[in-house]
């Protein structure tokens, strides 16, 4: 059973989104809050698996809510953002802040459905295509972050190779077929730059190329 905790300021999406998903055999709607301070405060105490979160809501926005209930210590659920908008102002934060992934508030419900249950298993509902697009767009806008840029650092040529490609929106097979490398070698690869970078899933590893400058800086640019 999947737990989904659903944070939104407007009442008729919260119990949109909870109807749908009560629907299912293996999720369950354990809470609901209208903003964020509201959803911390319910969380403290609340075991959960997933929590679908508003980008923009009163007292305390998404990306701020994110940024806190991923600080905790011990487990922490798994953020699916809740957006308007496909490229929303907001994205390239919430990333950072940790979130696993973006689901438009528009999208149908078998969408949804299948967001979570990627989410709870630890996968990110962005394709690869949709993330390079995202962070492109806001990662040339940020500086360089000292503690990317020693992870980056850290890392095997062939581990920086990969998370370049990672970066680029390559998936695994094609990453094994420019590489020549087999599938089952990339996916260990990934396995071990997600952990020796203390990353959660692949959307973060292309956050933390950027942030380093692995790509989208000067270098790859030919500035």
């Amino acid at each position: 059973m999947i737990s989904v905790f659903v944070v939104d300021d407007q009442e008729l999406v919260r119990a949109g989104f909870a109807m749908v998903l009560d629907s299912q055999p293996d999720l369950q709607v354990v809470g609901q809050a209208g903003d964020g301070e509201d959803a911390l405060a319910q969380l403290r105490g609340l075991p959960c698996d997933v929590v679908l979160m508003d980008v923009r809501m009163p007292r305390l926005d998404g990306v701020a809510t994110t940024g806190r209930l991923l600080a905790r210590p011990g487990p922490v659920p798994r953020v699916l953002m809740l957006t308007t908008f496909d490229l929303d102002e907001y994205a390239y934060r919430a990333l950072r802040a940790g979130a696993s992934g973006f689901l438009l508030k528009d999208c149908p419900p078998a969408d949804l459905l299948a967001a979570v249950r990627s989410v709870a298993l630890g996968e990110t509902v962005l394709a690869p295509s949709t993330t390079r697009r995202l962070v492109e767009r806001y990662g040339r806008t940020t500086t360089r972050d000292p503690d990317a840029v020693a992870v980056v650092a850290s890392l095997s040529p062939r581990e920086r190779e990969i998370l370049t490609a990672i970066a680029r929106g390559r998936t695994n097979p094609e990453i094994a077929a420019e590489l020549y490398l087999a599938e089952a070698t990339v996916k260990t690869h990934v396995g071990r730059i997600l952990a020796r970078a203390g990353r959660r899933d692949r959307v973060a590893l292309v956050i933390l190329a950027y942030a380093s400058g692995l790509v989208g800086g000067p270098a790859e640019d030919g500035a």
